[in-house]
Formats: C-alpha cells, sequence, structure tokens
C-alpha cells in the first residue's frame, strides 16, 4: 500500500499502447487513465470486445490520493505472474487513478513463472514509457451555503486559489460544492471562515 500522498499526485490524461513479444507470445499492454471503478468495468469490458480471441486478459489498478484503492489480475495465469507486476509498475512510478490491461496471446510456448512476471512486467512498463505523466493536485471537497451578497467575495477567493466549483445552486440561499488544493486549504479556510453567515461543510 502507498503511502497518502501530501498536495500533488502523478496520473496519465490520455490512454497509451505498447507490445511485447516473448516465444511466439504477443503481450498487448494498454494504458488508462480512470476516476472510478465503474470506469474500470468498462475499459476492461471494451478491450475484452476488441480481444475476444486473447488467451488473457490481466489487469492492475490504483485508484484514490490515499493509495488505498488498488486491484489486480491475473485471469487464469499462475498466481502473482501478471497483476502484481503490472501494479508494481504502476506504483514503481508512483501513479493514481490509472489502470493497465495487458492481453496475451499464446505462442504455443510455456514461459514459466518466471517469463510471465518478465513479460507482464515489461510490457507495462513499455506502455508506461510511451504514456506522458501530469502533475495534478490533490483535492479536498466542501460544500458552501450562504447569503446571497457573500457569492462576489466567494468567488474572488475560489479563484484566486484554484479551487474548482463542482455545484452551483442559485436560490435564495446559494450552496456550491467546491474542491481546493490541498496546497492552498489552510489560506482557503481561513478567507472563508471570516465570511459572516457562511457554512462550511467537509464532503
Amino acid at each position: 500500500m502507498q503511502s497518502e500522498i501530501t498536495t500533488d499526485y502523478y496520473t496519465i490524461e490520455q490512454p497509451g499502447v505498447a507490445e511485447f513479444k516473448d516465444k511466439g507470445s504477443r503481450f498487448i499492454a494498454y494504458a488508462f487513465p480512470i476516476s472510478n471503478t465503474d470506469h474500470f468495468k468498462e475499459q476492461l469490458a471494451n478491450i475484452k470486445k476488441e480481444h475476444p480471441k486473447a488467451t488473457h486478459h490481466c489487469f492492475a489498478y490504483r485508484l484514490g490520493t490515499d493509495g488505498t484503492v488498488f486491484r489486480v489480475s491475473d485471469d487464469g495465469e499462475p498466481s502473482g505472474s501478471a497483476g502484481r507486476p503490472i501494479l508494481g509498475q504502476i506504483d514503481s512510478k508512483s501513479l493514481i487513478n490509472v489502470l493497465i490491461i495487458v492481453v496475451r496471446y499464446f505462442g504455443g510456448t510455456l514461459l514459466g513463472v518466471p517469463g510471465l512476471i518478465n513479460a507482464y512486467k515489461t510490457s507495462a512498463a513499455l506502455v508506461l514509457q510511451v504514456t506522458p505523466f501530469v502533475k495534478k493536485p490533490v483535492m479536498v471537497h466542501y460544500r458552501l451555503q450562504f447569503d446571497y451578497p457573500l457569492m462576489n467575495d466567494i468567488m474572488v477567493t475560489l479563484k484566486r486559489f484554484e479551487c474548482l466549483v463542482l455545484k452551483q445552486d442559485n436560490q435564495l440561499f446559494p450552496m456550491l460544492e467546491i474542491a481546493i488544493p490541498k496546497a492552498s486549504l489552510t489560506e482557503v479556510m481561513e478567507k472563508l471562515e471570516s465570511l459572516q453567515l457562511l457554512e462550511i461543510r467537509k464532503l
């Protein structure tokens, strides 16, 4: 398990693909940015549809900025020979919200467990070499409810610290759901808490 990330993390924004061959077997590695398990299921279903005759569809992903949500699958390969080596490559780059699926077409020659570990590890490493990484801030989510005259002051603060407005409801007492960069959290909260008639709740 990774330790909790402080203020920034690395991920990918574009899919990538790479191929590795060993003793006739083809290993096609796909990297995808994902934000939740539903997104993962969708990508896996698409790859299985694209490669219905593949022998195995092995994968690993890590989700969430606390690093605790992950899953690995050997999909019929010997235990520990596919999913864990793939996850190892994701973790070696300290990546979050990333899925790698490695599709294998069996070439007729058994590789053995060490050979499989090497093949899946190498395939995952190759796809990460061709997929650019991006640095993103860890965001903390809050809900604000306030008197309408405060709207301008709040929006100025949010813009200054590059906060995101996720949801806005302009009723008699407007409501905002916002994401604050963790690096700026103390300053933003000081500004917001100095305003009267503002309710702040962490989501």
